[in-house]
C-alpha cells in the first residue's frame, strides 16, 4: 500500500465509477476541486482508492472518498482517512468532516466519526453530517526510560554497530539484569533475541518466558519474528509487544495483516536507519526507501508505536541522532515515538525527552558505568 498526493483529474475515473456510474467525468467534479489536495492509495501500482480534502483555517472537509468494489474491505479507505487526519493534525486542523452516505455511517462511526444534526436530502441520496474531532497533544507526552536487554546463547550482551564479532557478554542470566531494572522502578523493557535475528525465526523464548513471568516489566520483544507462528510464540511467552522491523519492510501486506490481526496497541514498529534510509538484514543492506516514507504508509496502516535506530550511531556512545528523532516526531506528532542507539550520558536522555520522544532505549551506555541505576531513577 502506497499513499500520494494525485492531481483533481486523476481522481475523477474512480470517483465517478464507484459513486456515480451513470454520469460523465465532467459531470463528478466539484466547483472547488483545484483547491483541493487530492490522494490516492496504490496497491502493486493500481489506483484503488481516491479522496479529496479542502483546509479551512480550523476544519477540513474531505469529499468524494471512492474506493474500487474489489478492493473494499481490505483497509484502504481507513489508512487514507488516517493518513487525511496526519495532514490536517500538520496543519493544526481541529476538526475534520465530511457529509456521509447513509449507507456510509457506520463505517465512520467505527472509526470515531460522531453524527452531527439531521439526515438531509441531496440528488437523491440521503446524508449525514460526520465529525472527527482532531486533539492537538500540547501538554508534554509521558517519557519512559527502555533498558535494553540483547541476547546470545541466553546470555545479556551487548553488539558495537551490530556486529556479532564485537559482542560483550555483561551477565549470563538476563533475568537478574531484568529483576535490578525492576527494583529501581522501570516499567518497560526492551529484549532482543540476536540469535533469532541471525537465524529467522525466534530463539531465545524461554529468557522471555523468565522475565514476563517473574517481572511486572512490560516487556517488548524482537529478533526473528518472520511468521504468524513466531508471533503466537512469543505472545504465549508473556511479551505485551512484538518487535518487528524486516518484514514491515520487505513483506508490508503481512505485516500490516498483522496490526490489523493483534491490534497496533501490540505491535512495535522498528525502523534502521542509515542517512535516512531504511536499513535491513542486520544492518547490511541499505535500501532506497526513506525513513518518512516508510512511516508514513504504517501509520496510514494505523502503526502507533515506533522506534527508530539509527546504525550509525548504535553502540558508539557518541549521542543519539536528536535531529532526526525531531523531524520524525514533528512530521508524525500523533505517534509513540521511541529512541534508540546512541545514547551516551543522562543528558542525551534529557533532550530526547525535550523534543518529545515518548521514550529511550538504552542499553550500552547503562552497562558501560556511563549512566548508573540513581540517575535513571530521576526519570521513572
Amino acid at each position: 500500500m502506497n499513499i500520494r498526493q494525485i492531481t483533481a483529474a486523476d481522481t475523477l475515473q474512480l470517483r465517478r465509477d464507484v459513486l456515480y456510474p451513470n454520469e460523465s467525468l465532467e459531470a463528478v467534479m466539484v466547483d472547488n476541486d483545484r483547491d483541493g489536495l487530492h490522494f490516492g492509495v496504490y496497491d502493486q501500482g493500481q489506483l484503488v482508492t481516491v479522496v479529496s480534502l479542502f483546509l479551512g483555517s480550523d476544519s477540513a472537509q474531505f469529499r468524494k472518498l471512492a474506493t474500487l468494489p474489489a478492493a473494499q474491505g481490505k483497509g484502504y479507505g481507513k489508512a487514507v482517512l488516517a493518513h487525511l487526519a496526519s495532514v490536517c493534525k500538520q496543519e493544526r486542523i481541529k476538526l475534520l468532516w465530511c457529509n456521509a452516505r447513509d449507507t456510509a455511517a457506520s463505517f465512520y462511526d467505527k472509526l470515531g466519526y460522531l453524527k452531527k444534526g439531521d439526515y438531509f436530502m441531496k440528488g437523491g441520496i440521503r446524508y449525514i453530517r460526520m465529525e472527527l474531532p482532531l486533539e492537538q497533544h500540547t501538554m508534554t507526552k509521558k517519557f519512559e526510560v527502555i533498558p535494553a536487554i540483547d541476547i546470545i546463547d541466553g546470555k545479556c550482551v551487548r553488539l558495537t554497530q551490530g556486529d556479532y564479532s564485537q559482542q560483550k557478554v555483561y551477565n549470563e542470566h538476563p533475568l537478574e539484569v531484568a529483576k535490578e531494572f525492576e527494583a529501581i522502578g522501570v516499567r518497560r523493557l526492551h529484549l532482543v533475541d540476536l540469535d533469532g535475528a541471525k537465524k529467522g525465526a525466534v530463539v531465545n523464548w524461554k529468557v522471555l518466558e523468565s522475565i514476563a513471568g517473574k517481572t511486572s516489566l512490560v516487556t517488548d520483544f524482537g529478533g526473528g519474528i518472520k511468521t504468524g507462528k513466531d508471533l503466537d510464540i512469543v505472545f504465549e511467552c508473556g511479551a505485551a509487544l512484538a518487535t518487528i522491523g524486516s518484514v514491515a519492510v520487505k513483506q508490508p501486506e503481512l505485516f500490516f495483516s498483522w496490526v490489523k490481526q493483534y491490534g497496533a496497541e501490540k505491535i512495535f514498529l522498528g525502523a534502521d536507519v542509515k542517512e535516512e534510509k531504511i536499513a535491513v538484514g542486520g544492518w547490511l543492506e541499505t535500501t532506497t526507501l526513506s525513513v518518512f516514507d516508510f512511516l508514513e504508509s504504517n501509520v496510514a496502516a494505523g502503526v502507533t508505536n515506533i522506534f527508530c535506530t539509527d546504525i550509525a550511531k548504535d553502540g558508539l556512545l557518541q549521542g543519539p541522532s536528536t535531529a532526526l528523532y525531531k523531524k520524525i516526531i514533528e512530521r508524525f506528532p500523533g505517534i509513540n515515538f521511541v529512541a534508540s542507539g546512541g545514547v551516551s550520558n543522562i543528558d542525551d536522555v534529557a533532550a530526547l525527552q525535550e523534543i518529545g520522544c515518548s521514550g529511550a532505549i538504552i542499553g550500552k551506555a547503562i552497562y558501560e558505568g556511563n549512566i548508573s541505576m540513581e540517575a535513571l531513577k530521576t526519570f521513572l
